[in-house]
């Protein structure tokens, strides 16, 4: 089983990094992107035997308290078989 968690900014976070991306690309000729938005991706391998909903429980608390920061970030939890 494995966790994947995404976090990124919220919307109302500027994102320079994002906005820094999009020029490069509309500079590049890629007119049709209109913005871009960064993030970062955690994939988190589970021990066997772990109840799906006590991983959920704890990625919760993980992606809470160590890999996102909640004032500025949202984060999303996917768990896989």
């Amino acid at each position: 089983m494995k966790a994947l968690v995404y976090v990124t900014m919220k919307p109302t976070v500027l994102d320079p990094q994002g906005q820094t991306v999009a020029r490069t690309l509309n500079s590049l000729g890629h007119k049709s992107i209109a913005g871009v938005r960064q993030g970062k991706y955690f994939e988190i391998s589970i021990a066997e035997g772990a109840a799906k909903e006590q991983v959920r429980t704890e990625m919760e608390q993980i992606a809470h308290d160590v890999l996102a920061n909640p004032v500025i970030e949202d984060y999303r939890i996917e768990i896989v078989d």
